[in-house]
């Protein structure tokens, strides 16, 4: 792969040139996307268990000569067959549009001009700039480079950064690894170039490598894992009960012909084993996880692993970073102190050590002080950078060597503590400066120290930071106010169980003092990085259960307090932005990165990205994941109950001695209920706002199954009751007119079909009555749509030539309000559960 000549880099790709090398080389991706096929999904749809119970009933009915019914019931295979496809389709359509929110972005210049986009458009010849943070997406040339320093561990198993120049500048090396040259998936540690791209894809030395990454198989999550189970063990047991059925049944035909025996006790045993088969639950995970990802990301929540959709409303822990999540990220200088007085010299000296081209919000607002106070950058960069001490996390301080108007000087800012420790200060000036220190600190200002020091010349320059001898300049105060809406949300997630922890570099007073401002609970309690370095893992299990602020802490550190807290049994959320947190952000059971200020390493690492690096949004996230995994439990609880009348009637019926032929339930109508069942639970149920207590409930427990014993029993008792009115008004019936199975069959399924409608109504909220959701039905056009779409399918297998067809008799009026009061009769007692739980919790808070 070349790379096109004579492009001049200023300039860049044109628009016609882009599209000629797209045709030639593709994508920028190490393998094309994978679409499946439509047959392909019908095709592993149709392998399910129930649609090969389906086919068999259906193949049954023409081999007893009954080809109409065997036709039917294709129909309807096909139409369930339809609507779990358009399910799948619209799941697929989510994913792939959430992976375009979240594909990397790189800028570029095209056409002369400077534009941001999806790293997967690059070719060779595109004038890429890269900066610290990001990930490098394709191998190529560097152009400029400013301080350009890469992590290559990812190809070279090397954990040491390398320092990257400019082609030409580049000292001359026999390595495979050129120090002149970016390679893709490497990532940006420090610095920022522009980058002339080379190779793209698989072509890259990142390609050469990982080409097989993107065909490894994933594994199923834990949610997945538990409805596997309860799929498989509802199939065990509809086995079981398949020749449970079919024996009785055969036994219970003694009058009738082998071949008819066979073929009827078949189709018994199928109607019970369709029952209890609840293959609707994939449907409802994969449906609600993706739709929950998507409305998320609506809210500038960014999904970037569907199982945390699930996990967010389990989270019992935030770990957030002070700056730019609980405060605004927008520095300014709010006091200054020389104890000489000279606050020229200190604040000239400030923005010396600053960098030429500030990205910091403190270096931002530090220039500016400067700037406002006259000393513009003209002034203040007007000299030569002879060379820099890097910050590191480590020393807590950086600085500047210049020559500047005449002289050398070494500018240096940072921690006060560390600066402090350079300076010569009697007993009295550190008091009177530490004094000093504590009282900004107490206002809630972030305190830095400015130092400096004049060397005789170039030679007499220092090695390192820690060898300068320094004059005390003064400190400076910055304040980063917090977000308005803090104090409000730090309230929401104290209501909901949600600890918040401030996880910060700065010290532990200005922490305490934002903390106090926003009202979160336990400002006072506070722990350093260097308390933690002396704790074993067993002390900081302890100490972290009432902790609410860490202060001056490293990477490291992020780590292990992350790890304490899950050992301790919490489910935790860590904030974070730069890339020494992808580690901690990788650790959490809930990384969110920052898509805003956020760098492409913490963004890769992270399973959320905040689009608006907004606080609110967080607490608003962790409830849309609470209300997404309510309503998972109660699709699933539904989908155990409007099961259990199909099941236990064709259970019971052998028992009655009830003849195949007049059954209550034959499986083409187990097919019309399934038309009902799907489209119910995997939009109607998606889609339940959240309960009004969602935010004032504790976090559920980890390890809590998905179906609980409470509501086993509830989707139980609600499927015998529906069972018992609609399985007795049918039995009734038919002791009435014993020639007239169809008029019992019609009676009994408009019962469960309407009582389904009631169901939806009354389970879509555990807390309020059903005439709350009667008010959402009047703006709400899906759920419109399904009560006037169940009506119009009723009226049709009802009142129509298909009623013969489906074997069902029409009827009168008066039997259809019955039909309707009995239904109404067989949910709505779950009302007077609630007014029962409502008097209780109540009468407990009275007391």
């Amino acid at each position: 792969m070349t790379t096109p000549q004579n492009t001049p880099p200023a300039y860049g790709l044109t628009t016609e040139q882009v599209q000629k090398l797209q045709e030639q080389y593709g994508k920028n991706e190490l393998t094309p996307r994978k679409k499946q096929s439509f047959l392909r999904k019908a095709l592993h749809i149709i392998c399910e268990p129930i649609f090969l119970l389906l086919l068999i009933a259906a193949t049954i009915y023409f081999i007893l000569g009954e080809p109409r019914d065997g036709a039917i019931m294709l129909v309807f295979v096909i139409g369930v067959i339809g609507i779990d496809v358009t399910q799948e389709w619209k799941t697929d359509r989510t994913l792939n549009a959430l992976k375009n929110l979240s594909a990397p972005r790189i800028q570029v210049i095209r056409d002369g001009r400077q534009e941001e986009i999806e790293s997967a458009d690059l070719v060779p010849g595109d004038i890429m700039r890269i900066a610290e943070g990001m990930k490098v997406p394709a191998d190529g040339k560097i152009l400029e480079a400013n301080d350009l320093c890469i992590d290559e561990s990812s190809l070279t198993g090397e954990n040491e950064g390398v320092w990257k120049a400019a082609a030409g500048k580049a000292e001359p090396s026999s390595d495979y690894w050129r120090k002149d040259t970016c390679y893709a998936g490497t990532f940006v540690l420090k610095g920022s170039a522009v980058v002339q791209v080379e190779k793209i894809g698989a072509a890259t030395e990142y390609g050469k490598i990982g080409a097989n990454v993107a065909s490894a198989p994933e594994s199923r999550t834990p949610l997945q894992k538990q409805t596997d189970s309860l799929v498989k063990t509802c199939s065990i047991i509809a086995i079981a009960l398949f020749v449970l059925v079919c024996v009785f049944t055969y036994l219970n035909l003694p009058d009738h012909a082998f071949p008819e025996r066979i073929t009827e006790s078949v189709l018994s045993g199928i109607t019970l084993a369709m029952a209890m088969i609840p293959e609707e639950f994939p449907v409802i995970l994969a449906v609600f996880l993706s739709m929950g990802a998507w409305r998320l990301a609506k809210r500038n929540s960014l999904v970037r692993r569907l199982p945390s959709v699930e996990t967010l409303g389990a989270v019992s822990v935030l770990c957030v970073d002070k700056t730019g999540t609980i405060t605004r990220n927008q520095m300014s200088v709010q006091d200054i102190w020389a104890p000489d007085g000279d606050t020229q010299t200190l604040l000239e000296t400030m923005g010396l050590a600053c960098e030429t081209n500030a990205y910091d919000p403190m270096e931002k607002a530090m220039v500016a002080c400067c700037e406002a106070n006259g000393i513009g950058k003209g002034h203040l960069f007007s000299g030569t950078l002879i060379r820099e001490y890097a910050f590191t996390n480590e020393l807590k301080m950086m600085g500047h060597v210049w020559r500047h108007d005449g002289e050398v000087l070494i500018a240096t800012k940072g921690g006060p503590e560390k600066i402090l420790d350079l300076c010569e200060l009697s007993e009295t000036e550190r008091q009177i400066t530490e004094h000093r220190i504590l009282e900004m600190s107490s206002q809630g200002l972030r305190v830095i120290a400015v130092g400096l020091e004049k060397p005789v010349d170039e030679d007499a320059i220092p090695a390192a930071i820690t060898d300068c001898k320094l004059t005390f300049c003064g400190l400076v105060g910055l304040c980063d106010p917090p977000r308005e809406s803090m104090k409000e949300d730090i309230s929401r997630c104290t209501k909901a169980g949600i600890r918040v922890v401030m996880i910060t570099g700065d010290n532990g007073i200005t922490a305490s003092a934002i903390a106090k401002q926003i009202g979160m609970p336990n400002a006072d309690r506070i722990m350093t990085g260097e308390e933690l370095d002396s704790m074993s893992d067993e002390e900081l299990r302890r100490r972290v259960r009432d902790v609410s602020i860490f202060s001056r802490v490293i990477p490291e550190h992020k780590m292990r307090i992350v790890k304490a807290l899950k050992d301790n049994g919490e489910i935790v959320a860590m904030t974070g932005d730069g890339v020494n947190d992808a580690p901690a952000l990788k650790y959490a059971d809930i990384g969110i990165a920052m898509g805003k200020r956020g760098s492409e390493v913490s963004r890769e690492a992270a399973d959320l990205i905040l689009m608006d690096d907004d606080f609110t949004t967080i607490v608003d996230t962790v409830r849309d994941g609470r209300r997404i995994y309510d309503n998972i439990r109660k699709a699933v609880g539904y989908v155990f109950t409007i099961h259990i009348p199909i099941a236990f009637s064709a259970l019971l019926a052998p028992f009655l001695h009830i003849n195949p032929a007049d059954l209550f339930l034959l499986p083409l109508h187990v097919v019309l209920l399934e038309l009902i069942i799907d489209p119910t639970c995997s939009i109607v149920l998606e889609r339940q706002p959240a309960e009004r207590n969602i935010m004032v409930r504790k976090p559920r427990k980890p390890n809590e199954k998905l179906l609980t014993p409470n509501l086993l029993w509830k989707s139980v008792l609600q499927g015998i009751a529906v069972f018992a009115a609609s399985f007795t008004t049918y039995f009734s019936f038919l002791q009435q007119a014993p020639y007239n199975a169809p008029l019992a069959r019609a009676m009994g399924l408009s019962i469960v079909i309407i009582a389904n409608l009631f169901l939806v109504l009354v389970n879509s909220s555990s807390y309020d009555f059903a005439y709350a959701s009667i008010c959402r039905l009047a703006k709400d056009n899906v759920m419109w749509a399904t009560l006037l779409g169940t009506f119009a399918m009723l009226f049709l297998i009802l009142y129509t030539p298909l009623c013969g067809i489906l074997k069902f008799a029409p009827l009168t009026m008066g039997q259809f309000f019955l039909a309707i009061g009995i239904a109404a009769g067989s949910v709505l007692w779950y009302e007077i559960v609630k007014f029962h739980s409502h008097a209780t919790a109540k009468h407990k808070n009275s007391n």
